[in-house]
Order: C-alpha cells, then structure tokens, then sequence
C-alpha cells in the first residue's frame, strides 16, 4: 500500500503544473514593489499594457487586484515544491492560494476546488487579478491555475508555479498553456 501511494503521489508531482514552453517576446521591464517581502522585483510588461501605466484600472477590485498580484510577483523565482507555501518552495495552488490569503481573501487550497470559487467569465472579460484553470494532465481534471497579471489586447499573462521553472509569469497565446486551457475565473 505504501508504495502505490509513494507511486501516486509521485505521478501526481511529475504531471501537475509542468511548462514546457518560454515566453517568445522581448517585453519592457518594469519595476513593483512586492508586498509580502522587503525584495524589489522586476516585472516584465508590455509597452501600452495595463502594467505601464499604475493609474489604469479598470474594474471596481484594481486595488486589491494589484494588491494580491504584487504579492504573488514577489515570489517570482521561487522553486517549484509540491505542496509548498513559502519562499522556499511553492507549487500553483499555493502560490494563488497564499497571495490571496495576505490580503484576507480566503480560497481553497487545491486548484480543482479553487475552480469552484466565484463566477466563471468568458475569457474576453479576464481582468488583472482573475484566475486561469489548466487541465495539464491525462485525466480530464483541472491540476494548474495562475493568477492574472497582465492583458494586452487578446493576450494573457499570468503568474503561476511550474515543476520545470518554479514561480515565472507565462502568456496564454504559448501552445501549452493555450492547448490546456480550461476556464477563467473572477473571484474578487
């Protein structure tokens, strides 16, 4: 019994939130001051994007919206760990989870069961500070969320946590992460 379990839970770290592709474009850096640690992290943003200009928000939650995602941007190099919280090591669910949580969201822990959380929106609707679900294994079960940091027309850019690359900020056009797209969610 302790090796089927030591086999399933191996599987599941090898098939949860894995990337395999980076981001193409050469975008402007960007400075933001991350909440959660006395670290300056640099952000990269496209040129006329959300990010460039600190005044446009453009829903009713931009505040707590810029809030979590600062926080979740100061992690931004960590490792990948499964079931990991902190700085020294984090997996997707709880880069999410613990970024909401310092600014009195609560969540649940588990990506599937975080997709149950608020109102799903079309993805023309994603705002900073939406959630992206993932389907990135065999079953058909959402394993991999990341959390919205940037639009930029039809484009997409999250923050999430990938086995391969730990905390990185991807784009939605990348053929994996488009490919395994599944739903958006607002739950702010």
């Amino acid at each position: 019994m302790r090796k089927i379990s030591f086999f399933i839970c191996l599987l599941l770290f090898f098939c949860a939130c894995k990337s395999k592709k980076s981001i193409p474009e050469t975008p402007r850096s960007v400075s933001i001051e991350g909440t959660s640690t006395d670290r300056t992290v640099t952000v990269e943003a496209w040129p006329g994007s959300e990010n460039e200009s600190a005044g446009n928000s453009r829903h009713k939650h931009g505040s707590k919206a810029s809030q979590i995602i600062n926080t979740a941007i100061s992690f931004n190099g960590t490792r990948y760990k499964f079931g990991g919280t902190t700085n020294k090591g984090m997996d997707c669910s709880g880069l999410v989870f613990v970024s909401f949580q310092e600014h009195d969201v609560t969540l649940e822990r588990a990506s599937y069961m975080m997709a149950t959380q608020g109102e799903e929106i079309k993805l023309k609707e994603v705002q900073k500070g939406d959630l992206l679900f993932f389907k990135t294994g065999r079953k058909n079960r959402i394993n991999h969320v990341g959390l919205v940091v940037d639009k930029k027309g039809k484009d997409i850019r999250f923050i999430h946590s990938t086995t391969s690359r730990g905390v990185l900020i991807s784009s939605l056009s990348e053929g994996y992460w488009n490919h395994a797209f599944t739903e958006a969610r607002r739950v702010l």
